[in-house]
């Protein structure tokens, strides 16, 4: 994969799967100490331990549309070629959290690639479940709740293509102006 988010798409997917009705992503670039997090929480049916034990093995699945698995393992590749790392916690019943670590500044990261797209993909194909992407670049914090958003929809879909586009704008306008906090 070319850069996080599409490894982030991946991970809400296997959620999705997984019967969540609530994922949480969470970034946080910390520059000063030179960290990058990223981590995805879901309210789904959580892994049993087999699968738990499995998870970073990438010729385990459970699809059965396919033999392998890539999502979990390629992400904690990408961490480690970082000096970074993942951590799983499960439960049964109750959800799932993959955190994953990396050295901000090292030259193997991988870009944080196109979140807007990959909110705006997972948005639009489920609307039904609720997102919540909370994006922290040091003192600055950015956070998009779909459940919040449509409260004030009031039954307007949240996947009719303006909702969408006022969406789109606003996840843009923050990451145009982290973007230039940096610089």
């Amino acid at each position: 994969m070319e850069d996080l988010s599409l490894h982030i798409l991946d991970i809400a997917e296997n959620s999705i799967n997984a019967g969540a009705s609530l994922i949480m992503i969470k970034i946080i670039e910390d520059i000063k100490a030179n960290l990058l997090l990223v981590e995805i929480s879901d309210n789904g049916r959580g892994m049993d331990k087999k699968m738990y034990e499995h998870a970073c093995d990438p010729f385990y699945t459970t699809r059965t549309t396919r033999k392998v698995g890539l999502g979990i393992p390629l992400l904690a590749q990408a961490a480690r070629e970082c000096m970074g790392d993942i951590k799983i916690s499960t439960e049964e019943g109750k959800g799932s959290t993959i955190t994953a670590t990396f050295q901000y500044n090292h030259i193997d990261r991988k870009p944080l690639g196109d979140m807007e797209k990959t909110m705006i993909v997972l948005i639009v194909s489920n609307p039904h479940i609720d997102f919540m992407l909370e994006h922290r670049r040091n003192n600055d914090t950015y956070v998009l709740d779909t459940a919040v958003i449509k409260k004030e929809l009031d039954g307007v879909p949240i996947n009719n293509p303006e909702v969408i586009k006022i969406i789109k704008d606003d996840i843009s306008t923050w990451l145009n102006q982290a973007d230039n906090m940096i610089e």
